[in-house]
């Protein structure tokens, strides 16, 4: 998709030095990114590509600062651009913005190998991690310590979940999908959607902040790491880390579906996302190698089903829709 969003600003060539391409934002998309930049420089006569993991907010943020050697030319996302991010760029000159959906990933909510597999439901996730929870005198503080409070069929266990910060596109994929999914399941916070809509997003997507849930940064393998040094806490992440740490963690079931290649690509689990780039087009032309980069991310090699990404952990948009992508579109 493009986003035209004022008059091209022209710059001067002097404005650029660089000639290696500089892309941010995303962790969850980092690994793949990472792996198409380290092809790229092999099998091509570009520069490797600098790719660095800011969390998707965090990757808006610099990418809509503006034009020239200093920003830069790519963001990746693990979800859509914001309006009010759009309007940022528009703000800071950044008047021409490619969006390419590169595919799905699933975020799980796992624990060590080393104990249970357990299944939720996304209602018993909101009611453990939700700043505010209902009861019947109204919305309370929330009381749970122990996961056996909340049903006492879960274990027996403190509840504590690590997880990433708000700069993160998976922590907003996380409230969104998992804490909101669950919360409307209540038909008294439910109804607040068409009558305080703000009301609605507050209680369904703020975490709570007395220590159950803890902010262990944008890498997603110190995740991995904690959670096999704390066999009995959670972590949030997305699912190509679950998939190069099989052997140390496991994916609960959230509705009665595991997070699994099939079962995200089809939707069956509910707490899935589509993964983006975004690309600046003013630099396009100007610093080397941008358009030949996101042709090899979108190639059948890349991004297909029997592609290297999938290997990585990806899940393939339907061939139908990689068919459809242009790249003369950029």
């Amino acid at each position: 998709m493009r986003y035209l969003l004022i008059a091209l600003t022209f710059l001067s060539m002097e404005s650029f030095a660089r000639t290696n391409i500089e892309v941010v934002g995303s962790s969850t998309v980092y690994p793949f990114a990472t792996v198409v930049a380290e092809r790229f420089g092999r099998v091509t006569n570009f520069e490797t590509p600098k790719i660095e993991s800011t969390g998707s907010g965090g990757g808006m943020k610099m990418f809509c600062s503006g034009l020239g050697m200093s920003t830069p030319d790519l963001t990746n996302a693990s979800r859509k651009i914001k309006p009010s991010e759009i309007e940022k760029c528009k703000s800071n000159g950044v008047s021409e913005v490619y969006e390419v959906l590169i595919g799905y990933d699933g975020i799980v909510f796992a624990n060590s190998k080393e104990s249970d597999l357990v299944e939720f439901t996304r209602k018993e996730i909101f009611l453990a991690l939700a700043k505010e929870i209902p009861s019947p005198s109204g919305l309370v503080s929330n009381p749970y310590t122990y996961w056996n409070e909340v049903n006492s069929s879960l274990p027996a266990t403190r509840i504590e979940v690590l997880g990433p910060p708000p700069t993160s596109g998976t922590r907003d994929a996380f409230v969104e999908l998992a804490m909101e999914g669950g919360c409307k399941k209540f038909p008294e916070i439910a109804a607040l959607k068409k009558t305080n809509k703000a009301e609605y997003k507050r209680i369904c997507h703020t975490i709570r902040e007395d220590g159950a849930f803890i902010e262990a940064g944008e890498n997603d393998n110190l995740i991995v790491q904690k959670l096999s040094a704390n066999p009995k806490a959670f972590g949030i992440f997305g699912y190509s880390f679950l998939d190069q740490n099989a052997d140390k963690v496991q994916g609960s079931i959230v509705e009665g579906a595991a997070p699994e290649f099939e079962l995200i690509a089809t939707k069956e689990y509910p707490i899935s996302r589509p993964l983006y780039f975004y690309v600046k087009a003013a630099h396009i032309g100007t610093i080397p190698g941008i358009l030949e980069f996101v042709k090899e991310f979108t190639s059948e090699r890349a991004w297909g089903e029997e592609g290297y990404l999938a290997e990585k952990g990806l899940i393939p948009r339907p061939a139908s829709e990689r068919a459809s992508f242009k790249l003369e579109s950029i």
